[in-house]
């Protein structure tokens, strides 16, 4: 199928076609927008031109009936990488494992390509088109639309495809559908009891040290008070993780209160899941629930896998690692960057001294720029703003793990015999956008998120979390 006729042809599950699951089918409607309207240009271009349409519902632009046609044709183009993930996932569990990418079809594969579907004002319900074109809230969700009203056309990194393909793979009945063959049904307590060796030796110094005084005091009660019939894995109880406190505090691992530990366990535990569903060299396990003693699923190949396998599995592992000593790493020198430039300013080197105690109000203690101006004394908001920009920051130390992350790759790669130093450019081109996809899922996207929610912000993700965490180092340097 060439590229732009994406745009009119859509992937449906197929009940003919049993051996492959799917088809693709003719949208006439669409077909009709792309040659009429459309523009023959580069992929962005088209999609920038098909989303001013399909978002201008209550605009001049266009009608209701425009704004759908437009969408029919986003809805086939977004088709093909929502079956792609599919094939995907069910690739990443290869072997006996009692179902294949066909089972998920219907999940997010529900789009019939023939009802008129529109976006409300405000961009968050769809809404069908009736015969009359009165517009009506929809009782079923397609999950292509769905993809396509989250993604933001204006200003995502992302490719339409890698965002279609990231919202698949994260779509909540799919992993429902996984949890019930063991893939991720494992409580965060569950996952933190029953953490190997391997998996430990892939996380931070400290993040070691937190599972370490985990397994010390949980294991040691679960070990003494299971009982059958009980709650598996409960939540940690407040004298157990006032125990845990007080050996992270010997260990040189200050975190201040219950609450705050509980976050950062369930940090470690989110990195664990991670391990289990997409490193693929480790098999999956399941508990006993008599003894509580964790097994080798028996519907999981244990035949080693051949040599291709292996190294694309290297290399996504590799992947992983990369990004997390390069975020480290970036954050570091980022943030002495600044330092230095604050300093070197005749404007503003007399407060570059606040600059690191303001980081620590906002991210640490979560306070707004406001209230941070005001403790350090600063003379107004946009004076905090200008010293502090954690947007700035944030986009500085992105755009600088994503090249050491891409340079590392790359290298991985050639010495793997996969590419050519220095790479075509369709292949940079590739590597690019899947790795700028990756870390912004697994990072950036929802740091970014963390600094636009306003005074009741939560810093959770990785980013404030490692940024607490050298900000925390020098202090007590």
């Amino acid at each position: 199928m060439s590229a732009t006729s994406r745009y009119w042809h859509i992937c449906r599950i197929s009940l003919k076609s049993q051996r492959a699951g799917y088809e693709y089918s003719l949208v006439p409607i669409a077909e009709e927008f792309c040659h009429q309207k459309v523009p023959n240009s580069q992929a962005r271009e088209m999609q920038a031109f098909l989303f001013s349409y399909f978002h201008g519902f209550n605009s001049a632009k266009a009608d209701v009936a425009t704004c759908a046609e437009a969408g029919f044709c986003l809805r086939c183009y977004v088709s093909e990488p929502i079956l792609k993930a599919c094939q995907k996932i069910d690739s990443l569990f290869s072997g006996d494992k009692s179902f294949t990418y066909k089972d998920l079809l219907p999940f997010v594969l529900n789009d019939d390509g023939k009802t008129p579907i529109i976006l409300d004002s405000d961009r968050k319900t769809q809404l069908l088109l009736d015969a009359n074109g009165e517009a009506k809230t929809s009782t079923f969700k397609f999950f292509t639309v769905e993809v396509l009203r989250t993604y933001n056309a204006d200003g995502s990194s992302m490719s339409l495809d890698n965002w279609a393909y990231l919202q698949t793979k994260q779509n909540s009945e799919v992993k429902d559908f996984l949890s019930e063959f063991g893939f991720q049904n494992l409580s965060d307590w569950a996952l933190m009891n029953r953490a190997r060796p391997k998996q430990i030796e892939r996380l931070s110094v400290r993040d070691r040290h937190l599972v370490e005084v985990f397994h010390a005091v949980y294991r040691r009660d679960r070990c003494h008070h299971r009982q059958v019939g009980a709650k598996r894995c409960p939540d940690p109880n407040s004298d157990q993780l006032q125990e845990m406190l007080k050996s992270l505090q010997e260990r040189g691992v200050i975190i201040n209160t219950p609450a705050e530990l509980t976050k950062e366990l369930k940090h470690v535990a989110t990195q664990l899941r991670q391990y289990d569903i997409w490193s693929y060299r480790e098999p999956l396990e399941i508990q006993d629930p008599d003894t509580g003693n964790y097994t080798t699923r028996a519907d999981l190949p244990n035949d080693s896998q051949d040599e291709l396998d292996v190294e694309q599995r290297e290399i996504i592992e590799f992947l992983h690692e990369q990004l997390k000593s390069s975020l480290v790493e970036s954050i570091k020198q980022q943030i002495s960057v600044r330092l230095s430039e604050l300093q070197k300013s005749r404007k503003y080197a007399p407060l570059a001294n606040q600059f690191i105690p303001g980081l620590q109000l906002y991210y640490c203690q979560q306070m707004p720029l406001k209230e941070v101006g005001l403790k350090l004394g600063m003379s107004s908001w946009d004076q905090t703003r200008r010293i502090l920009n954690p947007g700035e920051l944030l986009s500085k130390v992105r755009t600088r793990t994503l090249q050491q992350v891409i340079e590392k790759i790359l290298s991985e790669a050639h010495a793997k015999g996969l590419t050519e130093i220095p790479p075509k450019i369709e292949y940079l081109k590739t590597v690019v956008e899947q790795i700028e996809a990756f870390a912004d899922a697994e990072i950036f996207q929802e740091a970014a998120e963390e600094i636009r929610a306003g005074k009741n912000r939560s810093m959770d993700s990785l980013y404030a979390q490692e940024l607490r965490q050298n900000i925390n180092h020098q202090k007590s340097a």
